[in-house]
């Protein structure tokens, strides 16, 4: 009963048979979802599938059909005013506001929040410098790139230090150094022990970053778990990277033919092996390899492949 208590209190975000509807078009269908306080949570689906519907209601944008959510412990559509002050929304393009500078346009939505005076601009530099945008404080926010515009979107919605932060496709259109600079920034918040729910479509980063994932498809909600989970219910076993010297053609044939051996794929003389289910002993794959005078030059696990995982449990339908 303790441990049901400690659970409860820790649950930052709940929904329970969440349900929108746009006439007959259902966007989501009973979702129940719990995250936890502290989680970085990964939401991802295909297009459609009612990841930004579930993070406006919970950004208190939207208001459900029938169905409950709950962030924080206050219910969306009744206490919606105490919600607002504990979370910040990063919607997926820039807002207004761009004949403003940068410092202009912070000082603004502080002063929104209702902090005045020093402080205002104590705040102000903070969070200048937590997303590294110190440098461009004068700068017009049209002349912002895309990447720096939505590194300011995120320094917005920390200017009330709020307890959750919720992201529909922040790195949506950013270049591969700006994708990066923000999921460093977003690592940098979750040390900091922000809830963090975020969605998006570059799914090889979100196994890096989030601590759990939740598959959505046609409005239901398909997987809750981690990335290893994923990879288990997708019935995906351990995959190993296995590097040799040369003939890698017939190291790929030798390692076949192994009986707990699933697949074998071939890419730049690298080889990925699946084995048939999760295995943490995979000494037999270079047993067999220097049986067959072949030098090893690599063996080693590869992380849980989310993408295949998506893959195998949804069907690619969109509404």
């Amino acid at each position: 009963m303790l441990d049901l208590l400690r659970w409860l209190a820790s649950v930052i975000i709940e929904t329970i048979n969440l349900t929108k509807r746009y006439g007959d078009l259902v966007a989501l269908n009973n979702l129940h979802l719990n995250i936890e306080e502290g989680e970085c949570f990964g939401y991802i689906g295909p297009n459609g599938a009612g990841k930004t519907t579930t993070i406006k209601i919970l950004a208190t944008l939207l208001q459900p059909t029938w169905g409950e959510a709950r962030v924080c412990g206050h219910v969306i559509g009744y206490q919606s005013r105490k919600i607002r002050p504990l979370i910040g929304y990063v919607p997926d393009f820039f807002g207004a506001y761009s004949d403003m500078v940068v410092q202009e346009y912070l000082e603004f939505f502080a002063s929104a929040y209702g902090i005045t005076g020093q402080h205002r601009r104590k705040i102000v530099g903070d969070v200048l410098d937590l997303t590294d945008l110190a440098y461009k404080r004068e700068a017009l926010v049209d002349s912002l790139s895309r990447g720096m515009k939505q590194r300011l979107s995120i320094a917005r919605v920390l200017l009330h230090d709020p307890k959750v932060l919720l992201l529909d496709e922040p790195a949506s259109g950013l270049d591969p150094r700006a994708r990066i600079e923000i999921r460093e920034l977003l690592k940098e918040l979750h040390k900091m022990g922000k809830t963090i729910v975020i969605s998006s479509h570059i799914l090889h980063e979100l196994a890096e970053l989030c601590s759990t994932v939740g598959i959505i498809e046609r409005g239901e909600l398909l997987f809750h778990g981690s990335v290893r989970d994923a990879t288990r219910q997708a019935g995906m076993g351990t995959r190993v990277q296995v590097g040799v010297a040369d003939r890698s053609d017939l190291a790929a044939r030798v390692l076949q033919q192994l009986e707990p051996v699933k697949s074998v794929e071939q890419n730049n003389g690298c080889l990925s092996v699946e084995l048939k289910t999760e295995m943490h002993d995979f000494s037999f794959l270079a047993r067999a390899l220097l049986e067959n005078r072949l030098a090893i030059t690599e063996l080693r696990e590869e992380e849980a492949n989310l993408e295949t995982a998506f893959l195998r449990l949804t069907k690619g339908i969109v509404q």
